[in-house]
């Protein structure tokens, strides 16, 4: 098996120029959802938006995407399935040479027969999000009982046509000690890819579902043990840390070994974290150009501007892919091309873009703290 990093792709992926394209670009189709998440960054409801990009602005973005040079794509919401052009922009994804992967609610709206038409139409991926080894913790963090069931069902569904699967968790105080028992359903379900998510304050996730930096770093060790046995590959979202986590482990005396791959200036080398604006871009149900769904800071709308450019060209982008601009302890970190921190957390906590990530316990070699240096 392969280790996963912070973004996405093994530990040591093919050189890819993030400066030139993201490695996946995620639309967000719809905000409607029929869960009431507690953490939900598109603070859904319900209904469809009548401002959505429709279905002929929505194969012109694909073909965007694809033109830019990126290959993998996320549909998101939302509820994605609440698209009844759902098939239809999977089978214009695919015909064009993108992986297309589809993120539905753990609803009924996702009915098996839907399951079936998306792999039909060359989805390549189902991923669903479930929050805890029951349902007792899964509903009631979405909000609506019977999302566990539904989750499930969904995955199976899509096992059964021929369509891997993934699950997404997202993690805080709530569930954090569920680890390993999510681990266990993980392997059982039979995911390809197992993605947690670290919550980021925003939409309506507030501080009660934050963990504190030294239990994050306890996560991610967790999660490297978890990975290091595991039959599916292991990712984070807003922990990019991992990366540092998972390199600290290969070096010569472990964690605390000194890593051999480090340039000249002492910062260590291996391929570029992927994060907010780097690697990774994100398309909001209007056309919102952002570095991330959780840091909506828009850079253009695809509406009226070109997606390449923007990715390449603002001013926005181009500072989050300059990891030497970063402030605070990622400004002075050795692994700051590697993770480079959540960009989103520092913006929600720090109103700050460049920030230092808010939930990494990791002090620098030589760094100047309150009350000395480490």
């Amino acid at each position: 098996m392969s280790l996963r990093d912070g973004g996405s792709g093994p530990l040591r992926p093919p050189a890819l120029d993030f400066d030139d394209h993201p490695l996946l670009t995620i639309w967000e189709v719809t905000q409607a959802c029929d869960l009431v998440c507690q953490h939900c960054r598109a603070c859904a409801t319900p209904q469809r938006d009548a401002g959505e990009l429709d279905t002929a602005e929505g194969r012109r973005l694909l073909d965007a995407v694809r033109e830019m040079g990126t290959s993998v794509v996320v549909l998101t919401g939302g509820d994605p399935a609440k698209r009844p052009d759902l098939p239809a922009l999977v089978a214009h994804g695919a015909s064009i040479g993108l992986t297309m992967t589809v993120t539905p609610s753990g609803t009924p709206v996702m009915t098996d027969a839907l399951v079936a038409e998306l792999a039909r139409a060359g989805a390549a991926r189902l991923a669903v999000s479930i929050d805890g080894p029951d349902a007792a913790t899964h509903d009631a963090f979405r909000g609506v009982d019977g999302s566990f069931a539904e989750s499930l069902r969904i995955l199976r569904a899509a096992r059964a046509c021929g369509v891997p699967v993934q699950i997404n968790t997202s993690v805080g105080p709530h569930n954090a000690r569920a680890l390993r028992a999510m681990a266990d359903l993980a392997a059982e379900v039979g995911v390809a890819l197992w993605a947690v998510f670290v919550v980021v304050p925003t939409g309506r996730a507030g501080a009660s579902l934050l963990m504190r930096a030294g239990d994050v770093e306890r996560l991610l060790e967790e999660l490297a043990d978890i990975a290091a046995t595991a039959p599916f590959d292991v990712k984070t979202t807003a922990a990019p840390h991992f990366r540092r986590v998972l390199m600290q482990r290969r070096a010569p005396g472990g964690a605390s070994g000194v890593l051999r791959d480090v340039d000249e200036g002492g910062v260590v080398r291996g391929p570029r974290g992927i994060t907010d604006g780097v690697g990774f871009l994100f398309v909001s149900h209007t056309g919102e150009i952002f570095p991330s769904g959780f840091l909506p800071m828009s850079a253009g709308n695809v509406r009226r501007d070109d997606l390449a450019a923007v990715y390449r060209d603002h001013p926005l982008f181009r500072g989050l892919r300059d990891a030497d601009a970063l402030g605070g302890k990622c400004g002075s970190c050795a692994f700051r091309r590697v993770c480079g921190g959540s960009r989103a957390r520092a913006w929600a906590m720090r109103g700050d873009v460049m920030a230092e990530d808010p939930l990494c316990a990791y002090v620098p070699r030589g760094y100047v703290v309150e009350g000395g240096a480490r």
